[in-house]
């Protein structure tokens, strides 16, 4: 589902450490993500060799840290493109007998909540609700925040109780 990781060559990276034993100092910066403090790294001679000693101790954390951008980075993008080419799939052939049809004893709950809601002037609290749909306390907390979610409901206190109550938009 996801893509493979990419890794930064801890190894490498020392490699091009080493480079600085031969004035060319920050190489390795670049390759650890760090293009800034490589060009200071390069044209200080390592900040005149102590960075370059320090960087010796902090390579395998700077490692990690491109590691997990990289990682972040490629999952993000392949998440996306699956998006994308989700949205490009548009079913053409869908007939009435492709619809499931709700069993007529079981009605959908959004719609008992709807429902209640017209029948109460639009407003309900969460004991309205759950007398109206005959559902339990969790499912109709799970189903007024899907309301809220899908822009159907919004939350605000009463004027004169100071209740929690859901005003829908019907």
């Amino acid at each position: 589902m996801y893509p493979s990781r990419p890794e930064i060559n801890v190894g490498l990276a020392y490699l091009l450490w080493g480079l600085g034993c031969f004035g060319i100092c920050g190489i390795h910066r670049f390759y650890l993500g760090k293009p800034v403090s490589g060009l200071i790294w390069l044209f200080t001679f390592g900040l005149f060799g102590f960075g370059q000693f320090i960087d010796l101790f902090l390579i395998p954390g700077l490692s990690q840290e491109r590691n997990r951008y990289l990682w972040e980075r490629s999952r993000t993008d392949s998440l996306l493109n699956t998006a994308a080419m989700g949205q490009q799939t548009i079913p053409t052939d869908v007939t009435m007998t492709d619809i499931p049809k709700r069993i007529e004893g079981n009605p959908d709950p959004m719609l008992k909540l709807l429902k209640a809601a017209a029948a109460n002037n639009n407003i309900l609290s969460v004991g309205q609700a759950m007398i109206a749909t005959e559902l339990s306390h969790d499912e109709i907390e799970s189903l007024l925040k899907k309301a809220l979610r899908q822009g159907i409901a919004h939350v605000d206190n009463d004027p004169k109780s100071g209740g929690v109550r859901y005003y829908f938009d019907l």
